[in-house]
């Protein structure tokens, strides 16, 4: 147990810091759809132009670069669709700078693990915590010419991160990749350009607090009348006054269009995304606003009507509730969702898992959820799991992170705290301490089921086995009571037997009643007795 490294305090997760809700816009002409495709484009090229740029300034960018970049494009487009570009350059670049550190340290990681198992002998078992090493000579060498393409690999992305150069492609690389490979993405080339077109497109813009409905740019009024104010070089497609394009089409927010409501009617900031899906050629609108992060409950308050213990797997959540002490409740619950698919059908998946999974733990008057922690950031290399491609392609569809954020963001709306746990040991010690005690002839506890409990207990503070050891004097409650699970005030505890008050003595008083009711002699044959055995409980003695 010495060599078990410290567990991590279990804590309360923050609430989400902002909203996006999507809506159809319907309804549109032929003028409407030419002039969207017209001011995607416009500012797309904007766009690009203004990432190039970034991404060529790399770590010497500031301030006054910034300024420098916004004012050369206002005169293309304007001051506040500059602003929109600009930023957007800058979360993008930020978001392949991360990517890259990522990237270095997967590398890092692999190197690290071909080095250990390379200067380990032929042959040579590995440990639970370490591989051993390679298996034969010829694997020892394949390894070997693989170390020296991942050290060529992080040289060059070490290069590149110091020197703050990103990779990367407005439209996505994967698209990008599939113009070479259309039949093996399903594509004709009028497709491809069709997609790669409107995913470059830009039609975006910040909102701004004060002015009239929270966006200059693209203003969404209460009833669902959508406007633009078009860029320079477009000014003379404009229907309305001051350089203004009104769509025929309307939008209304099904998902917190209450709140979008009262958002927009007292003019407070929202910032709207119009975009083209071209597999279902429709056009959407997303509206997404910020919001104050929800002030978090103490620890030992979410759990003062006890907790529901999450266990995330590749096709199901295993959730088991469990009572003030600790003890599970109920039968286990699960959860499935399936990973097939395009992202929109799986993100639709682990929503309506959720969804099923908080409405539960709202009927059983629970506030608190606890889930693992989980980060497989270090863990998907194949360096370090060897031939074990299907345990490596398990453990990297397992949406952890959108897991976690969607649960965190559906709680919020829901009242219910979401406690994050150290996921170490929990499917070991769970199955060791809980999954025989809780199988019966009805009902088959997996060890997913018991990797719940375990979670659950480990938020509580709870130590996850059953109980802890009895005296080494003897095993009875001399040395205080045994268990953990219960205080001593609870009825229906574990305890010393009640004293049966009475003599203490065998001999029975002429008052007591027979022990033995009179049955049916045996020499009569195929005669059933109706008697049946009568035992008192023993009499205590000295």
């Amino acid at each position: 147990m010495g060599s078990l490294r410290g567990l991590a305090t279990p804590f309360v997760a923050l609430g989400p810091s902002g909203v996006a809700v999507r809506t159809r816009l319907g309804q549109l002409t032929t003028t409407d759809v030419e002039v969207l495709r017209q001011v995607g484009t416009h500012l797309g090229k904007l766009a690009s132009r203004d990432l190039r740029a970034r991404c060529r300034d790399g770590l010497d960018h500031d301030a006054g670069a910034w300024a420098v970049r916004k004012r050369e494009l206002t005169p293309e487009s304007s001051a506040r669709w500059a602003g929109a570009i600009t930023k957007a350059t800058h979360d993008q670049w930020a978001l392949a700078r991360r990517g890259a550190h990522a990237h270095v340290q997967s590398l890092e990681a692999g190197v690290r693990t071909l080095e250990d198992r390379l200067s380990l002998p032929l042959g040579q078992k590995g440990t639970k915590h370490a591989p051993g090493g390679y298996r034969s000579r010829r694997e020892w060498h394949a390894k070997a010419r693989r170390l020296h393409v991942l050290e060529d690999r992080l040289a060059r992305a070490r290069a590149d991160w110091e020197a703050g150069r990103v990779h990367v492609v407005r439209g996505g690389k994967r698209l990008a990749h599939a113009r070479h490979h259309l039949t093996d993405a399903g594509l004709t080339e009028a497709e491809w350009r069709e997609r790669w077109e409107a995913e470059r497109w830009f039609v975006q813009a910040d909102g701004e607090s004060g002015k009239r409905f929270g966006n200059e740019t693209i203003r969404v009024t209460p009833d669902g009348e959508v406007s633009l104010r078009l860029p320079a070089p477009l000014a003379h497609l404009a229907n309305a006054a001051h350089g203004r394009y009104v769509l025929t089409g309307q939008v209304v927010f099904a998902h917190r269009g209450q709140e979008w409501v009262d958002r927009v009617a007292a003019h407070r900031a929202v910032a709207y995304r119009i975009h083209h899906d071209t597999i279902r050629a429709r056009w959407y609108v997303t509206a997404s606003w910020q919001k104050p992060v929800t002030r978090t409950v103490p620890l030992a308050t979410a759990l003062a009507e006890g907790v529901i213990g999450v266990d995330m797997n590749a096709d199901h959540l295993a959730a088991w509730h469990l009572d003030l002490h600790g003890n599970p409740v109920g039968n286990p619950r699960r959860f499935s969702y399936g990973l097939t698919g395009p992202a929109t059908h799986r993100d639709a998946q682990v929503r309506h898992a959720l969804t099923r999974l908080l409405h539960w733990a709202t009927t059983s008057g629970v506030k608190a959820i606890a889930v693992e922690d989980l980060d497989f950031t270090a863990d998907k290399t194949r360096e370090k799991h060897g031939r074990r491609k299907r345990f490596r392609q398990l453990i990297s569809s397992m949406p952890t992170a959108r897991l976690r954020a969607r649960l965190t963001s559906m709680a919020d709306a829901t009242g219910i705290t979401i406690i994050a746990v150290d996921p170490a040991h929990t499917s070991r010690w769970g199955a060791q301490h809980w999954q025989n005690p809780l199988t019966s002839t009805t009902r088959k506890t997996t060890r997913h089921d018991a990797a719940s409990i375990a979670i659950g207990r480990r938020a509580q503070g709870c130590p996850i086995r059953r109980r802890t050891a009895p005296p080494r004097t003897h095993q009875s409650d001399g040395c205080g009571h045994r268990t953990i699970q219960a205080g001593p005030e609870t009825s229906g505890r574990e305890g010393p037997r009640p004293r049966i008050p009475g003599p203490r003595t065998r001999s029975v008083p002429p008052d007591t009643a027979r022990t033995r009711a009179t049955r049916t002699p045996n020499t009569v044959r195929d005669v059933r007795s109706e008697q049946e055995w009568v035992q008192d409980p023993l009499l205590l003695t000295e």
